[in-house]
């Protein structure tokens, strides 16, 4: 496994806007989300074994949340070209298959991913109803190569903090999953491929 740290983008970033295909064939954007509480941003994939590893888990905290008021949503930004398992078609079946109640977009140019400073599969941000960005970071402490169980504890306590309009628990650790997938010559300043695993 290639394993590959969370950039930990500065809190209070402004969500940068994207525009994305869903998986259902519809266009979602940020504004769509405009009047939630609190809205969870997931860089994931469908092939990923640290994404594999949490995807129920993800679905279960965001069933949960959603019911709350929080909004989700999903990005996969890996180069389908050369992993094709994570192309759009497969994305389609992956969110049936685990039945996924939030949108899970594509983003073709990885123009958004860059946006995010994402790095990993999973990485996960957190934005108020201002939406700034209050945590980044990691699920929980379980990994697939560890016997800790999945709790989602670190997301769900920022979850907790946002919708009760508190400050979100520190410290927060990064996420730690497989790198995203650049196609050649787009990768990121932020990349450094000497510190990927």
């Amino acid at each position: 496994m290639v394993k590959t740290a969370s950039t930990m983008l500065p809190l209070g970033t402004a969500a940068p806007d994207f525009e994305l295909l869903n998986v259902d064939g519809q266009r979602v954007s940020l504004e769509n989300f405009a009047e939630a509480p609190a809205l969870a941003v997931m860089f994931i994939c469908n092939h990923c074994p640290f994404v594999k590893f949490l995807a129920a888990a993800i679905q279960q905290l965001a069933v949960e949340y959603q019911a709350r008021g929080a909004a989700f949503v999903a990005i996969n930004a890996n180069d389908a070209s050369r992993h094709p398992e994570d192309s759009p078609e497969r994305m389609v079946h992956e969110a049936e298959e685990r039945g996924y109640t939030f949108p899970y977009l594509f983003d073709e140019t990885q123009e958004v991913a860059k946006a995010y400073r994402a790095a990993c599969t999973p990485d996960f941000y957190l934005f108020d109803k201002h939406r700034k960005l209050v945590y980044r970071g990691q699920f929980d402490d379980s990994r697939p190569s560890l016997s800790i169980p999945i709790t989602g504890r670190d997301l769900r306590a920022a979850l907790d903090a946002v919708l009760r309009q508190l400050p979100v628990p520190e410290p927060q650790r990064p996420s730690l999953g497989c790198n995203i997938k650049w196609m050649p010559g787009n990768e990121p300043v932020y990349f450094d491929p000497a510190g990927v695993q």
